[in-house]
């Protein structure tokens, strides 16, 4: 396929996202199957997401900001991502040509798994996130085979991360450059 078949294509995708009639509390994505519609999440998703979003507010930069509900692009790809937080420079969403924001615009995007995405969040984004060489991919899986588990995934080269560290709900776990945060999950559920 040539590069102009490819870029006609992606920009067909991205109008179609764009302009999607969603029902409320919905998003879209767009992941490998075309475009994907994702469900709100639960009370226990939405707990999780507000315990990390606390978290990283007293951990980030004044000049970042903690997102929910962002789409992001890898258009290397072809693919846009809403994962449930982002952590980006502010200035990064100031330039009003770019929607979705480039995915390697973030610091850090979090997934909170559910049944109905683990697939996506355990593969796919894994590897879009490494890809776009976003620093820092958390995901918190309440559904993984040897119980909830919260992992970190950093220092992305080559299309994968090279450190990964993985810690069972109610320890903490580190975050790393550049979000330097102790993440407390006793609070998970």
């Amino acid at each position: 396929m040539s590069t102009v078949a490819r870029n006609e294509g992606w920009n067909a995708l991205l109008r179609s996202w764009q302009e999607a009639d969603i029902p409320e509390g919905w998003h879209a994505e767009v992941c490998e199957g075309g475009i994907t519609m994702v469900p709100p999440p639960g009370v226990d998703h939405n707990l999780i997401a507000g315990v990390v979003h606390r978290a990283l507010l007293g951990a980030v930069p004044r000049e970042w900001g903690v997102y929910q509900t962002l789409g992001i692009s890898v258009v290397g790809l072809r693919r846009l991502y809403v994962p449930d937080l982002v952590v980006m420079p502010v200035e990064a969403l100031t330039r009003a040509d770019l929607d979705p924001v480039p995915a390697s615009s973030a610091k850090l995007v979090v997934e909170i798994v559910s049944p109905s995405n683990a697939r996506v969040d355990r593969v796919e984004k894994l590897r879009a996130y490494a890809e776009a060489s976003i620093p820092v991919y958390l995901m918190i899986d309440r559904f993984d085979e040897h119980g909830p588990l919260v992992t970190v995934f950093s220092d992305p080269a080559d299309g994968h991360y090279r450190e990964i560290m993985a810690a069972l709900f109610g320890s903490r776990i580190e975050l790393p450059e550049p979000i330097n945060l102790k993440l407390d999950t006793n609070d998970f559920r």
